[in-house]
């Protein structure tokens, strides 16, 4: 008990001291947890893929279509349980700040591969009668206010002209880390109006979507897939979904490792500041531990009452920015609506708590030793 009022008595002694140092902590462990949630955030669409879902596109870019008729032949192929269409329409509601994803997909074949996107089935049935219906999820409808029945005009970039379609169901997604701020409309539709104006574009396919019927066959069917369509003027590149949302990632690999490295940095750089902190509590009280010393507490008690002071900082600055680390998620979410899941990780969590007892520890180290090893002599001389 006398241990403990003695550590609870010097780690407050100088209250504002201790209090930046506190503060100082809470600020590094919360950014700390929001940086590596980030870096989680990008990996979530990845980590949800369907094992039973391959993509295949044009060997030589996802710019360069694939044509319409290869949807036949992919379904010939052994192993193959249904394939389906999805283009990236990339139009412009409002203006650049209003993005949200677009894609034109046969929706009868398309939303039976995803059953984590769940429907209202008169909803759903209200959507696949009406040829320019739209589908969306229901983040995106919550963040811009859209109901059923609502027109949504879209500027097209890719696909030249104005669309407009009618909100005639919003999805919900089957757990928190399914995506619900994207927007689905028929492909027919598209390609109906491209015959129109601009034949040349019409029934070309982006991407197909492939389910299988042995997620471990997948990489003998992909190969099939691709042997189907070897020297001809597209061939196909065919790939897990996982994969293929990997390769966007990797597009952003050397930023999501700058994000991790600057989480780190965040660490050692409040390390420095707490053994400073340390160092100068400890250099201050040589004169009170050289007392302690010659009242026969030894070298190890020194030790131990310079540890328990800077663990006791280092775990309160800990378990604030532990506790606030999800407040905080919460609000930096709101301003990255493009993630469909922004959560603090179990895992994250865990290393909040190794960052923040790693700090308590290492900056306790050298003042531990000093004041351990210092004469009772010298002790007495020194002035703080």
């Amino acid at each position: 008990m006398f241990f403990l009022k003695l550590v609870l008595r010097n780690a407050f002694r100088a209250r504002l001291r201790a209090a930046l140092t506190v503060l100082g902590l809470v600020i590094a462990v919360v950014a700390f947890g929001l940086l590596q949630t980030l870096v989680h955030a990008w990996y979530a669409g990845v980590e949800t893929a369907s094992e039973r879902r391959l993509i295949a596109r044009n060997a030589i870019s996802l710019v360069f279509p694939l044509p319409a008729y290869y949807r036949e032949r992919i379904r010939a192929v052994e192993g193959v349980k249904a394939v389906t269409i999805q283009n990236w329409f990339g139009g412009q509601y409002r203006d650049e700040r209003s993005f949200f994803a677009q894609f034109a997909v046969e929706a009868a074949s398309f939303f039976p591969m995803y059953p984590e996107l769940v429907f209202d089935p008169q909803q759903y049935q209200d959507f696949l009668r009406d040829r320019s219906g739209a589908a969306i999820g229901r983040q995106l409808a919550e963040e811009f206010g859209f109901k059923l029945g609502d027109r949504i005009p879209l500027k097209g970039t890719i696909y030249p002209g104005t669309w407009e379609f009618t909100v005639r169901a919003i999805y919900e997604g089957r757990d928190e880390a399914t995506i619900t701020r994207q927007m689905f409309f028929h492909w027919e539709l598209v390609t109906e109006r491209l015959k129109q104006r601009f034949p040349r574009l019409a029934e070309r396919v982006a991407t197909f979507l492939i389910e299988i019927d042995d997620p471990g066959r997948a990489a003998d069917i992909a190969l099939a897939i691709d042997r189907e369509f070897a020297n001809s003027l597209a061939e196909t590149l065919t790939e897990t979904e996982a994969a293929f949302r990997m390769s966007f990632v990797a597009m952003l690999e050397s930023i999501l490792l700058i994000i991790q490295g600057v989480s780190y940095v965040v660490i050692v750089i409040i390390l420095a500041v707490a053994a400073n902190t340390m160092a100068m509590t400890a250099r201050e009280r040589l004169a009170e531990y050289a007392t302690l010393k010659a009242l026969g507490f030894g070298p190890p008690f020194v030790a131990r009452l310079i540890f328990a002071e800077s663990m006791l900082v280092a775990l309160l600055g800990g378990g604030l920015g532990i506790a606030l680390t999800p407040w905080a998620a919460q609000g930096v979410h709101a301003l990255l609506t493009n993630f469909p899941r922004f959560v603090v990780t179990p895992e994250i969590y865990a290393q909040q708590v190794i960052a923040a007892l790693a700090v308590g520890v290492l900056a306790a180290l050298v003042p531990m030793v000093r004041s351990a090893r210092v004469r009772i002599v010298d002790g007495l001389r020194h002035v703080g």
